[in-house]
């Protein structure tokens, strides 16, 4: 299972364009409710997620993704479910995917120490011990970060090409039209 978490102020596009994009890979894709099933993010947009926080569990849990946004990324890092299932994620080597302002999560856990990142300009230096990476989208092992709302499709693509190889990806990619 995939959970992308979403907290009050999470960025839109990154949110609900990753979902889309792994729900045509045909993953298990569940939003997660900070704080309850109806969450409004940065600009507006109120999405009624899929589940609440109170029901994450890690048995199925095989990703991780959090979209960035403000003050999204700093209600992600406030909430106890989201820090326990990136602690599950890293102690059990399962996939995290974080964009734009929420690497500097992962940045400020220390999980990026001695490994390459991207992320939304100006919080370059809230990812501790990471080389900043030259690419919009970065994969180290097991996380993918990348830089900002404009390169969701290109992360999200990412994802699926990291989860199922490259021809997934690819066909995905045509069949949305992306260049």
């Amino acid at each position: 299972m995939i959970y992308v978490f979403l907290a009050p102020g999470f960025e839109e596009v990154e949110a609900i364009a990753s979902v889309d994009v792994l729900r045509r890979a045909e993953y298990q894709v569940k939003t997660v409710g900070i704080g309850g099933k109806k969450v409004t993010g940065s600009h507006g947009v109120e999405i009624t997620a899929d589940i609440a926080d109170s029901e994450v569990t890690t048995d199925d849990m095989e990703l991780v993704l959090l979209p960035g946004g403000m003050p999204g990324t700093l209600n992600l890092e406030k909430s106890p479910i989201v820090q326990a299932s990136l602690d599950y994620c890293v102690r059990e080597g399962k996939y995290i995917a974080a964009i734009c302002a929420a690497p500097s999560i992962l940045g400020r856990r220390g999980d990026l120490k001695g490994k390459e990142a991207i992320c939304f300009p100006g919080f370059e230096s809230q990812l501790h011990g990471a080389k900043i990476a030259e690419s919009a989208v970065c994969v180290d092992g097991k996380i993918i970060t990348g830089k900002g709302p404009g390169v969701t499709l290109a992360f999200a693509l990412k994802i699926v090409e990291m989860l199922s190889g490259k021809p997934l990806s690819e066909k995905i990619r045509m069949g949305m039209q992306c260049q």
